[in-house]
């Protein structure tokens, strides 16, 4: 027993003094880190404050200017990814990396180095024998594409651990999964714990760093200001220390006494550019000075949804009604001048949000300039705009003339939700409003969501923190392969009914619209 406490003591990872630049911005700053082996470590800290700039370090992508790297007690040198899965490193990003039109068991050869290139006997129970000792279930035979973003997930994981790897880094694992996906999640990772696996997660989620960790490290500006044992901080305690000041952890939940409808959808069906049909049938309504939140788990129509009532993806069957005047056909400069004013901020800032190569000032004059009646454009409203703006969400950027593209993703968030509120619209619709933002940013945006509700917008807000959107929304819309299977109350809704509905399980237990309008 004595050699197996022993054991789990053992550093798996040491870091030590590790500093790295991008020319003047010091990402990281003499940071030390350790994890156990047999131990979860989870990884807190603001937009920026150099989490995966130092992640990166430890999975080859970015070599430390100065400092040391020791994994398992020996000093190493991790000069490529391929260094670091030789130390036994592996990390599972936010976004997966594997082939869609390949099966489970290709992907997870694929790169191994092993001589060949199928699937022989050996190799297919060696995926066997470690989707059994840790609890993995997985059809290797199944193709990317046809899986859930879980099961993918899982796929992930099980290519790592074929690598022989010990150490995980998770960035963000929960970000897309439902509550019950997520626990099975956590079992998993409880299990690697136990073999005596290191787990480094990075997460904003501060209820799931509570239950699943064993020590939180946390970074500020790029230096790393605390390591705690888990059973002996809280919520409060964490954000102020991320923060480095105390910020009350409550989402305000006005009560409005609006009762218009502003938008009635009918029966709507909308195909994707290569004309599959990911919106079905569905009707709903948005109503003045109130928050609809939509959940599902990714891929379940919401992108899709989102762009065809902002005029931007052709609708294939049914209505968009704005005060029973249907918009339906009508191209996004067409609802403008019926007097209609629509803010859509997207899941893809940077691709359809804003105009990646321009500064602040320029992506405000997008959606003004047409106003103007002079040939010539002047640039002084958006300039003031774009100060204010910088001041009112705190906006780290060099400049308001500084490409979008140069800002961390939480600040290109904050550029694009700004300008679309500044609009003063009467619809606003939302796609993951704060995913990537850290905790402080994150409630500034739920304050001005709040702000816009209370003036009479009616908010369409896609999530995915199923905990955000319970204090936040006053109805929830859960949609499930394109359908809608539950329109409930928020006060009255858990996360658990609402998982289920994100996997259909409830979907025969009753009327499934079961909502009333607010």
């Amino acid at each position: 027993m004595a050699s197996v406490k022993m054991k789990k003591e053992a550093m798996a990872i040491e870091l030590k003094q590790i500093t790295k630049t991008f020319g003047s911005v010091v990402a990281n700053n003499n940071i030390d880190l350790s994890v156990k082996q047999g131990e979860i470590l989870a990884l807190l800290g603001e937009n920026g404050s150099g989490k995966t700039t130092l992640m990166n370090m430890l999975s080859g992508i970015y070599k430390p200017d100065s400092g040391s790297i020791f994994i398992n007690g020996l000093s190493v040198s991790i000069n490529s990814p391929e260094d670091s899965i030789r130390q036994g490193v592996g990390m599972i990003h936010q976004h997966f990396k594997l082939v869609e039109a390949l099966t489970a068991a290709d992907n997870i050869i694929l790169g191994a180095k092993e001589k060949g290139f199928f699937l022989n006997k050996s190799r297919a129970e060696k995926i066997s024998e470690i989707s059994k000792r840790f609890g993995l279930e997985i059809d290797s035979e199944k193709k990317i594409y046809q899986m859930s973003v879980s099961e993918k997930q899982t796929v992930e994981i099980i290519k790592v651990l074929y690598r022989q790897a010990d150490i995980l880094i998770l960035d963000e694992p929960t970000a897309v999964l439902t509550p019950q996906e997520t626990q099975k999640l956590f079992e998993i990772l409880r299990r690697m714990k136990a073999e005596g696996c290191a787990v480094i997660i990075i997460t904003h989620k501060l209820n799931e760093v509570l239950e699943i960790s064993d020590r939180v490290t946390i970074l500020r500006k790029g230096e790393s200001v605390a390591t705690v044992n888990t059973s002996e901080t809280s919520a409060k305690e964490l954000t102020e220390i991320m923060v480095g000041r105390p910020i009350e952890l409550s989402i305000d939940h006005p009560e409005t006494n609006f009762d218009e409808n502003l938008l009635e959808i009918h029966h709507l069906t909308v195909c994707d550019e290569e004309g599959f049909e990911m919106v079905k049938d569905i009707s709903f309504d948005l109503n003045r000075g109130e928050i609809l939140g939509v959940a599902g788990v990714a891929g379940s129509g919401q992108k899709e949804l989102c762009e065809a009532l902002a005029g931007l993806l052709p609708v294939k069957q049914g209505a968009i009604l704005y005060h029973k005047e249907n918009l339906v056909g009508k191209s996004p400069s067409e609802i403008i001048k019926m007097g209609i004013s629509m803010s859509f901020i997207p899941e893809d800032r940077l691709g359809m949000g804003l105009a990646a190569s321009m500064g602040m000032v320029d992506n405000m004059l997008l959606k003004t300039y047409h106003e103007g009646k002079s040939p010539f454009v002047s640039k002084k409203a958006a300039r003031e705009l774009s100060k204010r703006l910088v001041q009112q969400l705190q906006i780290v950027t060099p400049s308001v003339d500084t490409p979008v593209r140069r800002l961390s993703g939480g600040n290109v968030q904050k550029v694009l939700l700004g300008r679309e509120i500044e609009s003063q619209p009467n619809v606003l619709i939302t796609a993951y409003a704060v995913r990537g933002l850290d905790i402080n940013s994150s409630y500034t945006i739920y304050d001005l969501i709040n702000e816009q509700k209370q003036k009479g917008v009616g908010v369409l807000f896609i999530g995915e923190d199923l905990d955000v959107m319970l204090e936040l929304c006053d109805r929830i819309m859960v949609l499930c392969n394109g359908k809608v299977t539950g329109i409930v109350n928020a006060k009255d809704a858990t996360k658990e009914k609402l998982g289920l509905l994100m996997t259909d399980a409830l979907e025969k237990e009753g009327d499934p619209h079961n909502g009333t309008k607010h």
